[in-house]
């Protein structure tokens, strides 16, 4: 019985006593603490996943759900590699006490298929917890749902056997996923008398490293059965784990789902190896992809009901608002609005030495990140072909959408013949376009994403179209709040990025190319209308395509560009008149000071001075347009409207008659300059008369 069909309650089925396995699925890194039915030393009959009569299984102790406490900062998770049979399994139950293989049929027939979690205490009073792989080829997919969040690994080869192919496969893949810690493990070491050939077994893991990172790894031949060499074995895991750095809490957690069931009565619970952040009970979570929002109803942690888990624990936990129906393995929890799914990632992408074929532009392959896999369409940016022992640039277009993050490794397998081809890094989880192939400049760019420094880092994300507030930067490039203040003052101080206030970040080379964009638009405009004064801030937006708030923000800076009478131009730019212009508009000018008050229409000025000329004083603000066809001197217009104030102030309000009358003008004129008055809320229309407006 898997966790997945398990019955929702104990009558339904009359429990019978459980296994350790089946312990193990309702664990710490499964068991809801207090939900399961009563324990039993020694299974006397079979077991609900039909384990035989006999077998020993300890009780665990249970804690109290009301239980409180948080999870050791220590807490380090490994996983097995090795070959089918092994020993993986065996191994990790003498060690833990605990057999991982949960399903019925792993039992039945001596044989990993599914990933099986337990969990160890070194001799240092460390906690440990233990992912155990399948070994068989059948089922390296469900092994890479386990490696991704390990801490080091035990490399298990049989003595009887030495190394098989999936001694090799393993680990080409914990390489590639770059897992640095590593002991290997000599197991079955009481089926073997020769000496030397224990010893050629080892030589050979000698030599199978020798020319890796791996290189010096410790090697330890230990029985499952007898209990030999396990005690040298535990000293060497503690030594290991000793030497890795403390995990650093981002503030960020995400838990990769390797597991999802239902426990009667408190609901979905999922497990998986935490990472990023710490993770408590209240926390408010959304499970991607599918933005399904939930909270933390509980946590376990080995078999512990804690308030908090820390990075780098295997967790369950009970999640109340998320359906079991809603999420499967490789599904993600994150904090709201943290980690988007994504069909396109960035990524460089290594080949072993010992792949085989070559690996071909828009190739497709099978995609493997954390507990997640899919089909997956590989676009090669800087060749148009690999092979083994080569690396290069990926854009990786996903089938279905998964949540990525930068720093994510992940495995390429072909799928027929089913065979790994190689591995690699995440640099960008959300390119947001596809890329041209063989582009120097976007290649630099990956490079520098891949080497570059924390401020290097964030300038390069913060290239895009508009400006980025640093927490959504900070979820893309995944780094910690510390992380990004340490970013952020060194591009700054570089000049890599400019903090736009209201606006949020944008790197310094998208400011200077806007700005570019900018003075050549306008530029051009000039150019074609040079009797225009500039563009209206709305034009020349929609024309670059970027928001009005970001446009006035480069105005405002930058010195070759400025805003005159509300249109923008380069500073450079100016309206000059020729002679005859001048003429003209001298010509305009004595009409409209023979009958300021009742001007010429704009159809006549233009026939007076062209259209052109009266566009111009009407931009320089030399006349005032009131309506579609009339317009007043600027001077002219300043004392209509302070007579028109005066008169309000005095008698509380104006009409068209009395403006009419007092200028010697007509309703033709007075109408068009009240309904402008009106609209700049200098006055308000009571009836037929005008009060004063808002902005009187």
């Amino acid at each position: 019985m898997t966790a997945n069909s398990r019955p929702s309650s104990s009558a339904s089925i009359g429990w019978k006593p459980l296994c350790r396995a089946c312990a193990t699925i309702l664990s710490g890194s499964g068991n809801w603490s207090g939900l399961a039915p009563s324990f039993t030393a020694t299974v006397t009959k079979p077991c609900c996943c039909n384990t035989m009569p006999g077998r020993r299984a300890p009780a665990p102790k249970i804690t109290s759900p009301a239980a409180t406490g948080r999870a050791n900062s220590s807490m380090r998770v490994i996983g097995t590699a090795g070959h089918v049979d092994h020993g993986k399994s065996s191994l990790v139950e003498k060690l833990s006490g605990i057999h991982p293989d949960r399903l019925a049929e792993e039992q039945s027939r001596g044989l990993t298929i599914d990933l099986g979690f337990a969990w160890l205490e070194l001799p240092n009073g460390e906690t440990v917890g233990i992912v155990d792989v399948p070994g068989h080829r059948d089922f390296i997919e469900n092994m890479l749902a386990g490696v991704g969040g390990i801490d080091a690994a035990l490399l298990v080869i049989a003595a009887d056997e030495g190394i098989m192919p999936q001694t090799r496969e393993h680990l080409s893949i914990l390489r590639l996923l770059d897992i640095r810690k590593l002991i290997v493990v000599i197991s079955k070491i009481d089926l073997i008398d020769d000496e030397e050939w224990l010893e050629l077994v080892q030589l050979e893991a000698e030599d199978l490293l020798a020319e890796s990172e791996l290189a010096g790894a410790p090697i330890v031949p230990v029985s499952a059965q007898t209990g030999a060499g396990i005690e040298r074995l535990l000293d060497e895991l503690s030594a290991l784990l000793a030497g890795l750095p403390e995990r650093v809490d981002s503030g960020q957690p995400r838990l990769p789902i390797d597991r999802v069931f239902v426990v009667s009565g408190f609901g979905t619970v999922v497990t998986g190896t935490l990472m990023g952040g710490a993770l408590s009970v209240g926390d408010a979570l959304v499970a991607q992809p599918g933005e399904h929002s939930g909270r933390v109803r509980g946590l376990q942690s080995y078999k512990r009901d804690v308030q908090t888990a820390l990075p780098g624990s295997r967790v369950a936990v009970n999640i109340a608002g998320i359906n079991k129906s809603d999420i499967k393995r490789g599904a993600v929890l994150a904090r709201p609005g943290r980690l988007q799914p994504t069909l396109l990632a960035d990524a460089h992408f290594t080949m072993p030495a010992d792949s085989e074929g070559i690996l071909e532009h828009n190739t497709e392959v099978k995609f493997f990140c954390g507990a997640a896999e899919a089909l997956a369409r590989l676009r090669l940016l800087d060749a148009d072909s690999l092979a083994a022992g080569e690396s290069g640039w990926l854009q990786i277009r996903l089938r279905e959408a998964l949540p990525l993050t930068r720093g994510d490794r992940f495995i390429l397998r072909v799928p027929s013949p089913a065979r790994t081809i190689g591995g690699g890094i995440i640099v960008n989880a959300q390119p947001g376009k596809r890329y041209k192939r063989m582009q120097p400049q976007i290649l630099d760019e990956l490079d520098a994403r891949l080497h570059g420094s924390l401020g290097e880092q964030l300038a390069i994300a913060a290239r895009a179209r508009e400006p980025k507030s640093p927490t959504d930067l900070a979820a893309q490039l995944g780094f910690s709040t510390a992380e990004m203040q340490v970013a952020l003052a060194e591009a700054l101080v570089a000049d890599l990025l400019r903090e736009l206030p209201g606006l949020g970040i944008w790197a310094s080379d998208s400011w200077r190319r806007l700005v570019q964009r900018m003075l050549a638009e306008l530029g051009r405009y000039h150019s074609a209308n040079p009797l225009r004064l500039g563009m209206s801030r709305a034009e020349l937006g929609s024309r670059l395509r970027i928001k009005l708030p970001l446009l006035d923000t480069v105005i405002t800076d930058e010195a070759e560009l400025t805003i005159e009478n509300g249109f923008v131009r380069a500073q450079s730019h100016s309206i000059r008149f020729s002679h005859e212009q001048e003429a003209r508009i001298d010509r305009l000018m004595t009409a409209l000071e023979v009958a300021p008050y009742s001007p010429p229409t704009i159809s006549e000025m233009n026939g007076l001075a062209g259209e052109a000329v009266v566009r111009a004083l009407l931009d320089l603000r030399r006349l005032v347009q009131v309506s579609d066809s009339i317009a007043f001197a600027a001077a002219d217009y300043a004392r209509l409207v302070a007579a028109i104030r005066a008169h309000i102030e005095a008698h509380g309000e104006i009409d068209a008659k009395t403006l009419r009358d007092q200028f010697g003008s007509s309703r033709k004129y007075a109408i068009p300059l009240l309904e402008r008055l009106d609209a700049q809320g200098i006055t308000r229309r009571v009836g037929d008369a005008r009060v004063p407006g808002a902005s009187f």
